[in-house]
């Protein structure tokens, strides 16, 4: 089969590797790179800073598909130039037209990285660790015009591990991706998949991480909450403290092994640039490295934990 990759960073480089291992054909990938960049800034990025996604475009010596959307019918052209049977989509902003998923001459497939009809929507990863499963997994479904709602073809559980992260976990959903992407495009053309419909009972969409969800509430949120949160958002997202109308980022933690008889969110102890605050379960997380979101903060940090965040005084 001929095939057309859409996609960026770890999931469509997952997608060449493993699809440049089957019988079938790469005749052109679609990077993100056209989708945020103007031609010349492209270009100019191309010579002098390539993406990890161009470098490896050029190693496998692949067709880079020019076109400024997925919906154009510049890109529409191509596909249909490059005798393209199915379009694989691995990662990607933008939500698919009608027109262009009817394209390809068999099907316009995605990469979903969770057990749908659960986690649709984008940054599974980071969801899936936020509510404490156990369990995800990779799913190829056909696409339709809503988003991760079109008929399951072929799923793959992936373990959560405790020391996990969102971007460990993710390198890991790559991973299975690229191992089992041969097996799934053997049984597709071989038609031994038959697609089965989303059961919309049990499924969820979550959206996007606002700021607010990157501000601790110790007051109500328990330690493992907390502390999940900061896993599932590491290395993307910064986690914050509030303070008296102050921020604190972080750059370390841990659970203490010791109870907090105060109230939830009572700063217990502090040093030069750390403090050590109660959770909603009185066990206490201590924080250090902290740097106040403001400018200049490697300058004001250390004086403002002196003389204004005081001993008893709640975080919030």
């Amino acid at each position: 089969m001929n095939i057309v990759i859409v996609g960026y960073d770890e999931m469509l480089q997952a997608l060449i590797s493993g699809i440049s291992k089957s019988d079938n054909k790469i005749v052109g990938v679609f990077r993100h790179d056209n989708v945020i960049f103007s031609p010349l800034k492209k270009l100019f990025i191309d010579l002098f800073n390539p993406s990890s996604d161009f470098n490896l475009i050029k190693a496998y010596k692949l067709y880079d598909i020019k076109a400024k959307s997925v919906n154009s019918e510049e890109f529409r052209k191509e596909i249909k130039r490059l005798k393209t049977d199915i379009i694989i989509v691995g990662s990607w902003s933008e939500k698919f037209s009608a027109q262009t998923i009817n394209t390809p001459k068999i099907a316009c497939i995605n990469v979903h990285p969770s057990l749908l009809p659960k986690y649709r929507g984008p940054n599974p990863y980071l969801q899936v660790i936020l509510n404490n499963e156990e369990i995800t997994g990779i799913t190829f479904h056909l696409m339709d015009i809503n988003y991760d709602t079109g008929a399951i073809l072929f799923q793959r559980k992936v373990k959560i591990l405790p020391t996990d992260n969102g971007k460990s976990l993710k390198l890991r959903c790559c991973d299975t991706v690229q191992k089992e992407v041969c097996v799934f495009l053997k049984n597709f053309k071989e038609k031994l998949l038959n697609p089965v419909s989303q059961n919309e009972a049990i499924s969820s969409y979550q959206p996007r991480i606002e700021l607010k969800d990157c501000i601790f509430d110790f007051k109500n949120e328990t330690s493992e909450k907390i502390l999940r949160r900061i896993r599932a958002f590491s290395p993307w997202l910064k986690c914050y403290i509030p303070y008296q109308n102050q921020f604190f980022s972080f750059e370390k933690y841990k659970l203490l092994n010791k109870e907090g008889k105060q109230i939830s969110g009572q700063i217990v102890s502090k040093g030069k640039n750390s403090i050590s605050i109660v959770c909603s379960d009185n066990k206490i997380i201590r924080f250090s490295n902290l740097q106040l979101v403001i400018p200049f903060s490697e300058f004001i940090t250390k004086i403002y934990l002196k003389n204004f965040v005081k001993i008893n005084s709640i975080a919030e």
